[in-house]
């Protein structure tokens, strides 16, 4: 397990990340999230030890983190830090002996990688003759080449099309399910709603919320929406109901409790027709938007 203890980053008088806390378990697939400028890349940054903390420290399996730790770790920066004039088998092999791997363990493993990929007819192509979602495919092949304990992958699915999301996914479900912890930033936010199995979101610096999308969830306002047959703006006079919108047929509502429920649906239907009441589940934008507002 991957442990973050009150790391905090100043660049001059900016406080770029400011005293960040959370943990990353074996085998669990965490989503980093927050708007452009929130901190997260800083932060990743400093785990990778390519950034030195203001203050606060990273720890790994319950000790302070090592370079030799570090050197376990697999890295996918947001900039592609690849070669472009070099062909793209021979870099990922090379990638993979400085990691430790044996030169023939390396290139079988990155053939692997560039089959399922899609670019096992390219192995000789330069990077910079491949698209930019395939220049996605390699930097990602780059991380995972070295059979790495743990990996940061920062916006790992930007460029990519349905089909190399699926076999990215693929790919870190294979790592996770053998223990594997795996942090990564997204702005992609339904792929991180259907993927993480927890979140940690991150705004101004500050971690404002983490846990599962369940739990996040169940921390936010329960909102109803109503439809009924006419126009809905009586319910705005109602006690215990706070109206949230209104749009013609169409009430978002939040309600005090079940008895606010009971007197909605009895006004309603001595009203008219009711076609819903029922319980309106946030999105994880919604909540996104909520905690970080």
């Amino acid at each position: 397990m991957l442990g973050v203890n009150g790391l905090t980053r100043r660049f001059g008088d900016n406080l770029a990340v400011d005293g960040v806390t959370f943990e990353v378990p074996a085998g669990a697939m965490t989503g980093f999230v927050g708007g452009n400028g929130a901190g997260k890349t800083t932060t990743m940054r400093m785990i990778m030890g390519v950034l030195q903390p203001t203050s606060g420290t990273v720890t790994w399996a319950g000790r302070e983190i090592t370079v030799a730790d570090r050197r376990t770790f697999g890295y996918m920066p947001e900039e592609r830090g690849l070669y472009p004039k070099q062909p793209i088998l021979d870099q990922l092999v090379y990638l993979g002996r400085l990691q430790g791997r044996s030169a023939a363990g390396a290139k079988q493993t990155a053939l692997d990688l560039l089959d399922r990929f899609g670019l096992g007819e390219r192995t000789g192509d330069k990077l910079e003759s491949l698209s930019l979602g395939n220049q996605q495919r390699v930097q990602i092949a780059a991380a995972v080449i070295g059979e790495p304990e743990f990996l940061v992958l920062d916006e790992p699915f930007s460029g990519l099309d349905p089909a190399a999301v699926d076999s990215m996914v693929d790919l870190l479900r294979e790592h996770t399910t053998r223990g594997v912890p795996v942090l990564f930033s997204s702005h992609q936010l339904d792929l991180v709603e259907r993927l993480c199995d927890q979140l940690v979101v991150l705004a101004r610096g500050l971690v404002v919320s983490t846990g599962t999308v369940s739990e996040l969830r169940s921390r936010g306002r329960v909102l109803h929406r109503l439809v009924v047959g006419g126009d809905a703006g009586w319910v705005r006079a109602l006690p215990g109901v706070h109206v949230v919108d209104v749009d013609g047929p169409t009430a978002l509502l939040e309600l005090e409790g079940p008895g606010s429920t009971d007197l909605v649906l009895r006004e309603a239907m001595a009203r008219g027709s009711v076609s819903e009441l029922a319980r309106v589940v946030p999105s994880l934008s919604d909540i996104y938007r909520e905690v970080t507002s």
